[in-house]
This record gives structure tokens, C-alpha cells and sequence, in this order.
């Protein structure tokens, strides 16, 4: 069964940093696009960064370009969302994805985010003074 779990969110000022992780079971992400989503009250799901684990090729969100960070760990089956410079509108549900990736790339899965393998069961990050 796959299986992701996410965690690392909490409070944090703005303009502090945060990182999210999620790790990964019942599978191995090498083979795999995995996302970091996020949701806020009253808002749609925004697909904010995604990472084949073939090639390596990424793509972020304008929203958060420059300040978000993907990396993964292979030999942890985890993969890592580097936030800094947070502000305010940062403050949402995280979640991670996956998929596999002979079928989709970083940017489809980022913007479509349908049908996907594996969901988490998201972390709250709060930017607030």
C-alpha cells in the first residue's frame, strides 16, 4: 500500500523558515513525481512544487519561486520542502503527492494533480507575528 506521511509544519513569524517532510512507504520514491501541495480556508489547492525522482527536473509555482526549496533523500525514501522568506499567505494545509512518473512531469502533475497515487494526510504551516 503507498503510503506518505507528512510532517514539520507549525507556527512560524514571517519571514522565518520551515521544513516539511515526507516520507514515503510501501514503495520507493526513485520511480515516482512527487508534489507538495498546499490549501487554504476558502481557497482552491494550489499545486506549489513538484520533482521527477528520474530526472530530477522540477518546477515550482511563481508563488513561491525563489523561496521554496525541493530536495529528496533516496536513501530515507523522503522528500524535503525547504521554505524560507515565509509570509502570511504562505499560512495553509500541506500536502505531498505522488505519481508515477512514466505518465506524468513535474509541471502536469503541479497544475492537473488528478488521479494521483499517493495523498498524505497534509501538516498545517501558520506564518503569524
Amino acid at each position: 500500500q503507498l503510503q506518505l506521511v507528512e510532517s514539520g509544519g507549525g507556527l512560524v513569524q514571517p519571514g522565518g523558515s520551515l521544513r516539511l517532510s515526507c516520507a514515503a512507504s510501501g514503495f520507493t520514491l526513485n520511480y515516482y513525481v512527487v508534489g507538495w501541495f498546499r490549501q487554504a480556508p476558502g481557497k482552491e489547492r494550489e499545486g506549489i512544487s513538484c520533482i521527477s525522482n528520474t530526472d530530477g527536473t522540477t518546477y515550482y509555482a511563481d508563488s513561491v519561486k525563489g523561496r521554496f526549496t525541493m530536495s529528496t533523500d533516496s536513501a530515507k525514501n523522503t522528500v524535503y520542502l525547504q521554505m524560507n522568506s515565509l509570509k502570511p499567505e504562505d499560512t495553509a494545509v500541506y500536502y505531498c503527492a505522488a505519481d508515477w512518473a512514466g505518465i506524468t512531469t513535474p509541471k502536469r502533475m503541479c497544475l492537473i494533480a488528478k488521479d494521483l497515487d499517493a495523498w498524505g494526510q497534509g501538516t498545517l504551516v501558520t506564518v503569524s507575528s
